[in-house]
């Protein structure tokens, strides 16, 4: 099958411009392709424009055992229309996948169910060591530094110590120190107004818990990547710890006396603070807890200095009958995979941001954190996962319309400029102007972790 992409504005990693993307096959075969080209499809996409697919490497799709919330089915359909053509899914489902068995089972799941392409990572827990060693066909391995439970809460330094210092794959971790978030429980015990959750998983519990992981891989020198980081002060220690790496010394000096810490903001952190939960109550109730707007302000800036790389969403759907269980029996999480490339698309024509800058924190950054091979980029060789979208074209997100299982949404009324309005995934068209194709099955990412990460691939691959 050939797919010839005429007349679009390439967001190529440096530059935007208008050219012609040849398709053959599950791969880009061309960037500058004739535009007499003969193919098997041509789309005229003069006016769009044409961009790598969006990699979310942080979701939450609940199966095995939580599937009345999200399954892979539903949950890669909600990507598909949001150009969404790879996720990377967490840990925590029933049972969480804490051993190469069940991470295994997964992948055959998805490769049964998923629409586009995925990738699974391997839950530590105090015990399982030995799987963290061996672990395989995996991004990495994901910590709950706090905010878990069962197993899958490691909090004590000796295992922390021991999961950095004898493993090789790369480490993500959600922080929030658990012992602060226990103590400012015991004291608001008994409130049921749910913006208290924010005091008490307030700002110091995110920056012990940041800190003290950051302070982990700089002596063990092990490759690590800060999840939804919701704080400005969060912000300073991570920019604070690229200063020092970088003072007096040459950019490939710095790496080599560092490990390659990244870090990675969510829609709802940058766009939606305290105040939002008088609007709209526990349907922004999440972990780690929204914070201020001056936090809102400082984590865009960390973005747009290059503190924090990546932009993903945590989707973590619940029903809105869980959501509407009175604090603090409701639980925290939120769906956002179909609309978080048109919220940040949005920004960028409200002139917040580029689209370059867009393109890079949810497309190639995320591509180069976890060694994805072959994605992340519009250039020849690589897999054709493209998201042609209208920048022009303004829709109101709303409920009904929502394709995740739980069928709600926190912008739900908010009017949006930029959407995508077709989904390639490795050449094969999954979304067209509001229609999903079933049919398609994406395939599973390849990582190659001796790439060394995002800053030993910054300047090519």
């Amino acid at each position: 099958m050939k797919t010839l992409i005429k007349n679009a504005q390439v967001v190529f990693p440096e530059e935007v411009c208008k050219s012609n993307v040849l398709v053959v096959g599950t791969t880009i075969a061309a960037v500058d392709a004739a535009v007499q080209t003969r193919a098997d499809e041509t789309v005229d996409a003069a006016g769009l424009h044409l961009l790598p697919g969006v990699i979310d490497d942080q979701v939450h799709f609940r199966e095995p055992g939580l599937t009345h919330k999200e399954d892979l089915f539903t949950a890669s359909r909600a990507c598909a229309k949001g150009g969404v053509t790879t996720f990377l899914e967490m840990p925590n489902t029933a049972p969480a996948t804490t051993t190469q068995q069940l991470l295994d089972a997964k992948r055959a799941l998805a490769a049964e169910k998923s629409l586009v392409n995925y990738g699974f990572y391997i839950g530590a827990t105090p015990h399982n060591l030995d799987e963290l060693r061996t672990a395989r066909n995996t991004p990495g391995i994901k910590i709950f530094i706090g905010s878990s439970t069962g197993d899958l809460l490691v909090d004590d330094q000796p295992t922390l110590e021991r999961i950095f210092a004898e493993t090789s794959l790369p480490i993500a971790a959600h922080c929030e120190d658990e012992a602060t978030v226990r103590a400012n429980a015991a004291r608001f015990q008994g409130v049921a107004d749910v913006a208290v959750h924010s005091q008490i998983r307030d700002v110091a519990a995110a920056v012990t818990a940041t800190r003290r992981a950051v302070d982990l891989a700089l002596r063990h020198k092990h490759r690590f990547h800060v999840l939804h980081v919701s704080t400005g002060d969060e912000a300073d220690l991570l920019r604070d710890c690229l200063s020092s790496a970088s003072a007096g010394a040459s950019a490939a000096a710095a790496v080599a006396a560092r490990p390659w810490i990244t870090a990675e903001a969510c829609p709802h952190h940058l766009l939606l603070n305290v105040d939002d939960y008088a609007r709209l109550g526990s349907l922004v109730q999440m972990n780690p807890s929204l914070k201020t707007a001056d936090d809102n302000r400082r984590l865009w800036q960390a973005l747009l200095d290059n503190s924090i790389q990546v932009v993903a969403t945590d989707h973590a759907p619940h029903t809105l009958e869980e959501k509407a269980r009175p604090y603090p029996n409701s639980p925290s999480g939120m769906p956002n995979v179909e609309n978080s490339l048109a919220l940040m698309l949005n920004e960028a024509n409200r002139q917040r941001c580029t689209l370059l800058q867009v393109v890079h924190w949810m497309s190639e950054a995320p591509a180069r954190v976890w060694d994805i091979v072959d994605k992340g980029r519009i250039a020849a060789g690589y897999d054709a996962d493209l998201v042609l979208v209208d920048m022009q074209l303004v829709q109101t997100v709303r409920h009904d319309e929502q394709l995740t299982k739980c069928r709600w949404s926190a912008w739900h009324g908010a009017e949006l400029a930029g959407w995508p309005v077709r989904t390639w995934v490795r050449g094969q068209e999954v979304f067209r102007h509001g229609r999903v194709s079933d049919s398609v099955r994406g395939g599973e990412a390849q990582f190659d972790h001796a790439r060394g990460g995002y800053w030993a691939t910054a300047g090519c691959w």
